[in-house]
């Protein structure tokens, strides 16, 4: 994660936390911009493997073809209720395609860990389930803002 927060320096997670964070949350949002330079903002599953956000993507959706088209992506991952409660990050830089598109399952051992984290978290499983609609994404963050509201002096 090449650039870090420069303000809110007492808010900002540590590595730790946010990799916690991170591995704890089951929705982000995802922001992609269209031709137009329109975003585009969707929700989508997710893994952390603590360097890179590992995306699962239908791949005849909007998302898909504005990054096929360019690549700048930000995604957030928040949490709380309260104020005080609020807590979130932000990563940003290009998504990388990472295996066949759709995913069939063919051998990509780069996504084994991914596949794995992944169908334990959503489905409680041991292996992915392909539906020959989705394949993956990966984001390795060139930026990361983040913020613990709870960390605040109440």
């Amino acid at each position: 994660m090449a650039d870090t927060q420069r303000r809110g320096r007492r808010i900002m997670m540590t590595q730790g936390e946010l990799d916690d964070f991170l591995a704890a949350q089951r929705t982000c949002r995802v922001a992609t911009v269209g031709g137009d330079g329109a975003p585009h903002v969707g929700a989508l599953w997710f893994v952390w493997d603590g360097t890179a956000l590992w995306l699962y993507s239908i791949t005849r959706s909007k998302r898909w073809a504005q990054l096929r088209k360019d690549p700048r992506i930000a995604v957030v991952v928040d949490d709380g209720h309260a104020y005080g409660e609020l807590r979130g990050a932000e990563l940003a830089g290009r998504a990388e395609f990472v295996g066949e598109a759709p995913r069939t399952g063919e051998p990509c051992p780069e996504l084994d860990a991914p596949e794995r984290f992944f169908a334990e978290k959503y489905f409680g499983m041991s292996a992915m389930p392909h539906d020959g609609r989705h394949a993956w994404l990966r984001l390795a963050p060139e930026s990361v803002t983040s913020w613990d509201f709870r960390k605040i002096p109440g």
